[in-house]
């Protein structure tokens, strides 16, 4: 049976997963494959060095499907920023219609999108957050919980809370982003109030996605132990796969004694990072990974991944509807009958405890 959300119905989708923008990753072959399965795929636009070659991958990611997919813009503190509004030109003349916002002061960048008639989804970790970014004009929140892979902010607040949070307090529609990897995720995030979800992590893991087969592996063999906070000193909290380089840069964070960034930078170097997806070495750079490496026990195809989400939240959403009678029936099962005057023998309070009483 069709999703039908305010996510799927607004970007054209049949299923509610978005796959997250994702530096070093997000290009065409894996956008494609995930809009092609029924998701919104995203091309993530730092991951190319120009907005030219950002152009050139937009047109790649076009040829290989008709389904909508997105861009990704991330604003990060640098001693030389890239030409953010040169990006979203790019984003803009090529027809995009949808793109994922992240980051510090997007508010220029977002303007510029909205003007052109653009359906923004902007990542936040924080009710605070959101609350800027809907006075920008955003349509969609992605609430991003502590769980997250990469910048998870300096709350520590787990999705549990924060969507309840959103739904309580947030005004515009949201999705879920943290700790997402299958269809009883999904399930759970609807339940919460949001409209969909974005998945990274497990994104990475699946066979189109552009990185070697060696650090699929490596997230499938992983627990939810397996990843590390680091920069949480200079209140830029990151969390990374737990390799050694990620172990040795939170050890040099915590004995430095100048408490400059300069100690620990050659440990997160990002261009080792980009190393580590072409070489399969997972101990030669920093990379990103959620907790939710922990849940993930496979490579598919994702096609054969968004199916199995459609399938998984279907069959928890009927489960849970089934848990519920309207205290006139009555029904059996090998427990016991469940009725108006009736109880679960078995129950070990109620059934014994009761007796007592």
């Amino acid at each position: 049976m069709p999703f039908n959300t305010l996510l799927t119905r607004k970007l054209g989708i049949k299923i509610p997963v978005v796959q997250g923008g994702m530096q070093w990753v997000g290009f065409a072959e894996l956008a494609s494959a995930v809009s092609n399965a029924g998701g919104l795929g995203i091309l993530t636009a730092l991951t190319q060095p120009t907005p030219e070659d950002l152009r050139k991958e937009i047109r790649k990611c076009r040829a290989m499907t008709t389904n909508p997919f997105g861009v990704n813009i991330t604003l990060l503190p640098a001693l030389s920023p890239p030409d953010y509004g040169a990006y979203a030109r790019v984003i803009i003349e090529e027809g995009i219609r949808i793109v994922e916002t992240a980051g510090n002061s997007p508010g220029p960048v977002i303007k510029t999108l909205k003007e052109a008639g653009c359906i923004i989804i902007h990542k936040c970790t924080t009710i605070r957050h959101a609350q800027s970014a809907i006075k920008l004009g955003v349509d969609f929140l992605s609430i991003d919980g502590f769980e997250c892979a990469g910048h998870v902010g300096e709350s520590d607040i787990t999705n549990f809370i924060l969507l309840s949070r959103a739904r309580q307090s947030i005004s515009i529609p949201f999705i879920a982003s943290g700790g997402f990897a299958d269809g009883q995720g999904l399930a759970a995030a609807l339940s919460l109030g949001a409209e969909g979800i974005n998945m990274g992590t497990r994104f990475m893991c699946t066979v189109e996605a552009p990185v070697h087969h060696k650090v699929k592996e490596a997230i499938v063999a992983a627990d939810e132990t397996d990843t590390q906070l680091v920069l949480r000193r200079w209140k830029n909290t990151t969390r990374l796969y737990g390799n050694k380089v990620a172990k040795e840069a939170a050890r040099v964070e915590q004995e430095s004694t100048s408490g400059k960034f300069e100690d620990v930078a050659p440990f997160v170097s990002g261009k080792r990072g980009r190393e580590v997806f072409i070489n399969g070495d997972v101990d030669y750079g920093v990379w990103t990974a959620g907790q939710v490496i922990g849940l993930i026990h496979d490579i598919p195809t994702c096609d054969e991944l968004v199916k199995r989400i459609e399938r998984e939240a279907e069959e928890t959403i009927s489960r849970a509807a089934s848990l519920m009678y309207d205290g006139h029936q009555h029904l059996k099962s090998k427990e016991g009958t469940v009725g108006d005057k009736t109880n679960n023998p078995t129950a070990e309070v109620w059934g014994v405890g009761k007796s007592k009483l």
